[in-house]
């Protein structure tokens, strides 16, 4: 991890602003949490391509803290819910910030934050709302199926969007 610095805090705040801004421009609600949203989660991880994976993680959970009291409505605060819902899930964004340097390395780190955030939403889904599964429905499919349903495309939008500018963004990504 890079040395904090005031440019480095002024950014990680600029970029939570952004990504709570961009959570409520919503294209999709799920019934009992989640969204696609307008690109949120892209703040978060060019933040981390910018400043590397540690503190890309540390910034992701906090806006997950942001999430948890500003997000709306919460639907559960069982811990289990708030720290992989909420806390851990939206650290992994920070993964992306792994693999920087070329297209496929940022796509790659992309794919690893947003599957790691789909890992802690499936955990928290099997131990917090496996009631909610349909009658005889394995658990882990039902996690698996509600989960993927909002975090699919979200990845697919949030992709797209850091393809687009990765090209006019790598220059000032690399400086410092």
């Amino acid at each position: 991890m890079r040395k904090t610095s005031t440019r480095m805090l002024a950014e990680a705040g600029l970029m939570l602003a952004l990504a709570q801004i961009l959570s409520y421009v919503k294209v999709y609600e799920a019934p009992f949490g989640g969204s696609v949203t307008a690109g949120s989660m892209i703040p978060i991880m060019l933040f981390a391509l910018r400043w590397g994976a540690g503190w890309g993680v540390a910034v992701g959970a906090v806006y997950g803290v942001m999430q948890f009291l500003l997000g709306g409505e919460i639907y559960s605060y069982h811990i289990i819910s708030i720290l992989f819902d909420y806390l851990v899930a939206f650290g992994m964004l920070g993964l992306a910030g792994i693999l920087k340097g070329t297209v496929k390395g940022v796509l790659t780190g992309t794919f690893l934050g947003v599957f790691g955030r789909f890992a802690c939403h499936v955990v928290s889904g099997v131990i917090v709302w496996a009631s909610y599964a349909p009658e005889g429905m394995n658990p882990w499919i039902y996690a698996v199926l509600y989960n993927g349903s909002y975090l699919l495309p979200e990845f697919i939008l949030s992709t797209l969007i850091l393809w687009f500018l990765y090209k006019p963004l790598i220059r000032n990504i690399n400086q410092i």
